[in-house]
């Protein structure tokens, strides 16, 4: 990993963890914290991160992309771990809507829908939790419910 790829990063993850709300800029504003706490991560990875010393482990990099909303494929390519030839996107179902070639997002889904903006963090939250994990699905096992 090169300093430039490690910076290019950051300032990737740096915009979007304020597109996300949390406020990293203030010393007072808690968004690392909040950040570390809601990703369940060490508040010190976040850091380490956002100073462009260290990037982060693959479960932090996992963590943090379900906080902020992105997928782990994105996250790795945009840190130069691996490119799109190595995580190449699966075909989209036959009739599944696409956008570019690629499926839509759930965000893209929010808004084709109509899903008013104040409400989309919700829609998100819920429609994610009745798609497949990647993980469970390559192994037959299911991530356990926050009721489990």
């Amino acid at each position: 990993m090169t300093t430039g790829e490690l910076d290019s990063f950051a300032t990737w993850i740096e915009e979007l963890i304020r597109r996300r709300g949390f406020d990293i800029d203030s010393p007072r504003g808690g968004g690392k914290s909040r950040l570390a706490d809601e990703a369940g991560v060490h508040r010190a990875a976040i850091t380490r991160l956002l100073q462009r010393q260290s990037m982060p482990d693959l479960e932090t990099t996992r963590r943090l992309a379900q906080v902020l909303q992105v997928p782990v494929r994105d996250m790795l390519i945009r840190s130069g771990r691996l490119t799109e030839e190595d995580l190449p996107l699966p075909s989209a179902p036959a009739g599944a809507p696409v956008a570019g070639g690629r499926p839509l997002t759930l965000e893209e889904a929010a808004v084709a829908l109509g899903v008013p903006a104040e409400r989309r963090e919700m829609f998100v939250r819920v429609a994610a939790q009745f798609l497949p994990d990647p993980a469970a699905t390559a192994t037959g096992h299911r991530a356990p419910l926050t009721s489990d």
